[in-house]
């Protein structure tokens, strides 16, 4: 009925010319009830290469920030291709909405489409080419931040690794060494902080919002809750996980014989000299991983072998590499594509563990018959990664296939469970920090008000960490998170996510089958559901009162006492 689209290789590179026909015949297309399917399985399987080029494009420039003709190719379709495939796609929405049909499926996605449609509009397809150059300026700034240190370049990412350092005095020196050098961007992030605030607020004003957040709220399709709620979760945070972060500071201070927690004192091992070390070689970091899904699940683990067998890992760090950790969903393939900068630590365990439950979460969407029905917001998307990294727990021990003798799986789980609970705070900081961004944007264009908003926020939620004598790097810390420059209000949903995880695992620690099940189950509902189905799904509560906050504090406080007496 229409005509056969070329694989996306054929595509690559090429103008929105070579595009335009495919949008077009959809457009001219008479649509009914007894064509819709053949309909919208044609718009599913072009959205899927327009968005594969795209994404085959991004990595290619995260993999080496430096690669000025992959920036140019990225930048061309940016430029050239996506503003007209976004235009020509909103008008397939509205041909969609006008026709009055509703398949069977589509409740949420049509309420998403309509949101889509209700704020487009054409004057703001230039603004977000800029936005995306800017993202592009942002990660070439933070990608090829080195630093030297007893003579080794190393890039920001290594620092993770000088910080298990037993010895006090080098990690001080190490972590100065690489803050000194994000700090010397201080100007040229301040000037794109001005582009990217200024961008944002023409693109809310452009459709009709009082404000950034207000927009925001709508692109992001949070219709299961409300800015105020985001509030009530933070007072939430503040009564139950910022005082658990107090004891575990104070706890690690004990442990390590010092007065306070200072900046360069948070990541080392408090219980021996001897650094936990995951793996020594990319290999070895994926064939354990791969026995860890071999036991966890066939399934899961088939996906895995998929994914290595294809060539869709990219692991370790190196200079000129974006920096950060993101699993890409390459829909015309049918594959997702993980990229981190892991540099033998325990955190990347945990990094490639949460990147590969987004993977799962793609693998199980692929079954959905159209693109509308696979798109999650991150409330959900992010319950896929977090649940598994705790999912995973009974095969970190070497003899199950996994990384650790017992005592060192100890360790690595009290240290994954502790840095739950010490990011909840921290995603507080960065949540109220957007807010205040983006409901006071005149005081925000000035990056010393955004300096001290975040010390203020900082203090607030992050009281138990000594940066005294450290105002510099600790006003600036809104520098080094990239969500804030490149993904505005793209925060909130990892702690929404995290309490929805922490509830996962108390289903495991009852019943794993039951547990591993619910979890599949809800990930392969995709966007069929909304947010408090999804959840309930993967029987969990979206809910984020005091109760259920506080509760899930309580849990991760019990987990590490037991798992600390059996060191």
């Amino acid at each position: 009925m229409f005509t056969k689209l070329p694989d996306y290789t054929a595509l690559i590179d090429q103008p929105w010319g070579a595009f335009e026909p495919y949008f077009s015949e959809l457009l001219a297309a008479e649509l009914t009830a007894e064509n819709v399917e053949a309909w919208l399985t044609q718009w599913t399987q072009l959205s899927d290469v327009v968005m594969e080029i795209g994404a085959r494009l991004n990595i290619t420039v995260s993999r080496n920030t430096a690669d000025a003709e992959a920036e140019r190719r990225y930048h061309q379709y940016v430029g050239e291709v996506s503003p007209h495939a976004r235009k020509a796609a909103n008008a397939l929405k509205e041909k969609f909405l006008a026709s009055g049909l509703e398949p069977a499926g589509f409740e949420i996605p049509l309420r998403n489409m309509r949101a889509d449609a209700a704020i487009f509009r054409v004057e703001n397809l230039p603004l977000q080419v800029e936005e995306e150059k800017l993202r592009t300026q942002y990660d070439k700034t933070s990608g090829v931040q080195t630093f030297l240190w007893e003579g080794v370049e190393t890039t920001i990412a290594g620092l993770a690794k000088l910080l298990q350092n037993p010895d006090r005095s080098a990690r001080e020196g190490a972590w100065r060494a690489a803050h000194q050098r994000i700090l010397a961007d201080r100007e040229t992030l301040n000037t794109l902080w001005k582009q990217f605030l200024a961008l944002r607020r023409q693109m809310a004003a452009n459709a009709g919002f009082a404000n950034y957040r207000d927009y925001a709220w709508q692109t992001r399709y949070r219709f299961d809750y409300a800015p105020d709620d985001c509030l009530t979760f933070h007072d939430a945070i503040e009564k139950t996980f910022v005082p658990a972060a107090k004891i575990l500071r104070e706890r690690q201070a004990k442990h390590l014989k010092i007065g306070t927690t200072r900046p360069w004192d948070l990541v080392v091992d408090p219980y021996t000299d001897q650094a936990l070390v995951p793996f020594r070689s990319e290999e070895e970091f994926i064939q354990r991983t791969q026995q860890i899904f071999d036991q966890l699940d066939p399934t899961l683990a088939h996906y895995f072998r998929d994914m290595r067998e294809h060539d869709m890992l990219d692991l370790l760090s190196r200079p000129n590499k974006r920096q950060g950790g993101y699993c890409s969903t390459l829909p015309a393939s049918q594959r997702p594509f993980i990229f981190m900068n892991a540099v033998g630590v325990n955190d990347n365990v945990r990094t490639l563990i949460h990147e590969a439950g987004h993977a799962f979460h793609a693998f199980e969407k692929f079954a959905l018959p159209y693109g509308q029905q696979r798109m999650n917001t991150a409330e959900f998307n992010e319950v896929a990664s977090m649940a598994m990294e705790l999912l995973t727990f009974p095969y970190w021990e070497r003899d199950k296939g996994g990384y650790y003798t017992q005592a060192e799986a100890a360790r690595a789980k009290i240290d994954h469970l502790e840095k739950i609970i010490t990011f909840m705070p921290y995603m507080a900081v960065v949540d109220a920090f957007q807010h205040w961004v983006y409901t006071h944007e005149d005081e925000a264009a000035d990056p010393a008000a955004c300096d001290a908003t975040w010390g203020a926020l900082w203090d607030r939620f992050m009281g138990a960490e000594d940066w005294s004598g450290l105002e510099d790097f600790k006003v600036t810390g809104w520098h080094r998170k990239l969500h804030i420059f490149t993904y505005p209000f793209y925060y909130v949903e990892y702690g929404m996510a995290q309490i929805g995880a922490i509830q996962i695992y108390a289903n495991m620690l009852q019943n794993q089958p039951a547990a591993l099940n619910a979890y599949k189950h809800a990930l392969a509902l995709g966007g069929t559901a909304a947010l408090p189905e999804l959840y309930a799904a993967a029987g969990a509560r979206f809910a984020f009162t005091p109760d259920t906050v506080g509760a899930a504090a309580d849990l991760l406080m019990r987990e590490i006492d037991q798992l600390e007496a059996m060191l």
